[in-house]
């Protein structure tokens, strides 16, 4: 990447799904009652992305603009994939 370059930095978050990093507030699991909670109350608004391909939720994206964005990777996989630890690629 270039020094000036200001193109966002996009994470994978399982089956070919992008991120933008720069967006992203939050990488959270879906077991508790608040977050179960916001899930619903994003799905009434028409702000929950699905990314898991019909695949069980294990984790859930909070953006800075409230979307909900669901996955079906561990939150920690994606945190990982963040700090640059992780597969960027078609791993799944």
């Amino acid at each position: 990447m270039k020094k000036n370059d200001v193109s966002p930095i996009l994470v994978n978050i399982g089956f070919g799904n992008v991120v933008a990093s720069s967006k992203v507030v939050a990488i959270v699991t879906p077991g508790s009652a608040p977050i179960k909670r916001m899930r619903e109350e994003s799905k009434k608004e028409g702000k929950l992305v699905d990314a898991t391909q019909g695949r069980r939720t294990r984790s859930i994206i909070i953006t800075d603009s409230n979307h909900i964005i669901l996955s079906a990777l561990q939150a920690e996989t994606i945190a990982q994939r963040f700090l640059g630890k992780g597969p960027v690629g078609e791993e799944e």
